[in-house]
């Protein structure tokens, strides 16, 4: 058996990562998309939205029209356009 990972090793908690997007459609529906983008946490509200910066055409074109970033449960801002 082997011994529990050190932490180093283990996926971090969403208390550790606390920040994340809401995906929308136009309706402000949650959309369906791949775990890669909708599990998607981070460490830093920088970091979220350097993410979101850097990906948003990939995730207008799974039909996301729009983004809310939230803090735990804390909307932040948001709904924000992903159209320009």
């Amino acid at each position: 058996m082997l011994p529990d990972q050190p932490p180093t090793f283990r996926q971090p908690t969403p208390e550790e990562q606390p920040w994340h997007w809401a995906l929308l459609d136009a309706a402000g529906a949650v959309v369906e998309v791949d775990d890669e983008y909708a599990a998607a946490r981070f460490a830093s509200q920088a970091d979220a939205e350097s993410w979101v910066g850097e990906i948003w055409s990939e995730l207008a074109e799974l039909g996301v029209d729009g983004v809310t970033l939230y803090e735990h449960d804390r909307a932040v801002y948001g709904p924000m356009s992903l159209h320009t």
